[in-house]
């Protein structure tokens, strides 16, 4: 871990701890997001915790910038890893098919697998949640194995369901609302992720961890899925709709 401080705003600096992403960087910017919260008390507005960084947004009218460097380094002088159990596991159960997972036949091709072997590497994994963004409740979570790690899509699709489960090179995550997208659909969840972002109380959190867990057609839609096929609801590529 080497520090720096980048400025990013007039009221607003970088915390970066890392250069590279990994699952265990986390332990370290979990630890950093609780010392950092406590040292600048009542001048933050807001911190964000991501993959290497964290972004400290500070009241300018109580700290300066040099203030607001001196103290982040004071913070995180003596700093050790948090509890990398601290994080809470979350089940999610996807129903993987072709009808609401257009790409779960081209990924398991591209990976030299069959389809249910690439399912069951992707169930196989507890995945880190490294940042929130995109939408509401969005998290992007990883590292997804590289044997089945793909790169987006060249066009995005201007419409992916809510709850479409994808891949983007080594990362996994699971689109909340309707939206546009570019990552490789394999499946879907019922499991309402805008909802929870909507009452301001995201189920995904910096440092907790997913688990998929493939379930069948019948199981998802008696969790309340929508079992409506991509192509019937109109979520082609782009270039196939010009």
């Amino acid at each position: 871990m080497k520090l720096r401080l980048e400025t990013a705003a007039m009221d607003a600096l970088t915390v970066r701890l890392f250069d590279a992403i990994d699952e265990s960087n986390m332990a370290w910017i979990m630890a950093a997001d609780e010392a950092l919260r406590r040292a600048f008390d009542h001048a933050l507005i807001d911190l964000i915790p991501s993959y290497t960084t964290l972004l400290v947004h500070y009241d300018c009218q109580k700290l300066t910038f040099a203030q607001a460097s001196t103290l982040a380094r004071s913070a995180l002088r003596n700093l050790t890893p948090a509890d990398a159990q601290q994080g809470q596991l979350h089940e999610i159960p996807v129903w993987y098919d072709e009808r609401v997972g257009p790409e779960l036949p081209t990924v398991a091709q591209r990976a030299g697998l069959s389809v249910e072997a690439l399912i069951e590497r992707h169930c196989s994994h507890d995945y880190c949640v490294f940042a929130l963004g995109f939408a509401p409740g969005y998290g992007f979570m990883g590292l997804v194995d590289e044997a089945i790690a793909t790169p987006r899509l060249k066009t995005p699709r201007r419409r992916v369901a809510a709850g479409s489960v994808g891949i983007a090179d080594r990362q996994t995550a699971i689109y909340p609302l309707l939206s546009p997208g570019g990552w490789n659909i394999l499946g879907r969840t019922a499991v309402p992720l805008f909802e929870h972002a909507k009452r301001g109380e995201p189920l995904l959190r910096p440092g907790d961890k997913v688990r998929f867990e493939s379930i069948s057609r019948e199981a998802f839609i008696e969790q309340g899925g929508d079992p409506t096929p991509l192509a019937e609801r109109g979520d082609t590529p782009m270039e196939e709709q010009a």
